[in-house]
């Protein structure tokens, strides 16, 4: 009972994912949405930049926290509407404000229990606090992890919080600078008349992004490669 009220704040995060997940709540910030709605949108933002911005910072913060795997829709309308500066230091903000919700969470979950973790859960953790900051680096600057995921297993290996919010920032920031740079694009080709379609990721201000993107997330495996001994 006792472990079960300790899970109970990260229950409550999971809950409200999967129910915004399940009601499209998040649907009205996809692109075609946007568009639609872009006129409108550009005038509040213009009109309220203070409120605009605590509203994007706290939607971000709502689908980090709930691990909503639709984040990458609201940052590509971060950079749509903010601009790719404005939206990766705000998108950098509600990243770091919704993992550290998630993270501590976790940690009054996992640091519930009275028994001794099992030997294998052990000797991961001291593995990791071996080497703590090049570990967390390199699960917070691995673009095909998991957000939620990489919180939550920090979480459980005690990653120091000043460590877990420097890492969570800046890696946060180094993947919205392309995601809202893809957003940013988008804008621009139908500010320009362009229709919404599969056509506009082949524009230079989409397509530049999108493969740095996914140069980044070799960056990894070719470090790997480079450290394995030739056979």
């Amino acid at each position: 009972m006792r472990r079960l009220r300790a899970a109970l704040p990260l229950l409550l995060l999971i809950g409200i994912g999967i129910a915004l997940w399940s009601t499209g709540a998040l649907d009205r910030f996809r692109p075609e949405q946007l568009v639609a709605q872009q006129h409108e949108l550009r005038h509040a933002v213009h009109a309220h930049p203070l409120l605009a911005c605590c509203i994007y910072i706290g939607l971000v913060a709502l689908v980090i926290a709930t691990g909503v795997p639709a984040s990458w829709v609201v940052i590509l309308a971060g950079g749509m509407l903010f601009g790719i500066l404005n939206a990766t230091l705000l998108t950098g903000a509600g990243e770091l404000l919704g993992s550290l919700v998630l993270y501590f969470a976790a940690r009054h979950a996992f640091g519930s229990g009275e028994r001794p973790p099992p030997k294998m859960a052990d000797r991961v953790r001291r593995g990791y606090l071996r080497h703590p900051v090049s570990y967390t680096l390199f699960l917070r600057l691995v673009p095909v992890l998991p957000f939620g995921g990489v919180t939550v297993a920090l979480a459980w290996l005690r990653c120091p919080v000043w460590l877990f919010s420097t890492a969570t920032f800046a890696g946060g920031c180094v993947m919205a600078v392309f995601e809202t740079a893809i957003g940013a694009g988008i804008a621009h080709s139908i500010a320009h008349g362009e229709p919404l379609g599969p056509h506009l990721f082949l524009h230079s201000r989409v397509m530049v992004p999108l493969v740095a993107l996914a140069v980044l997330a070799l960056i990894p495996i070719l470090i790997q490669r480079l450290r394995t001994p030739r056979g």
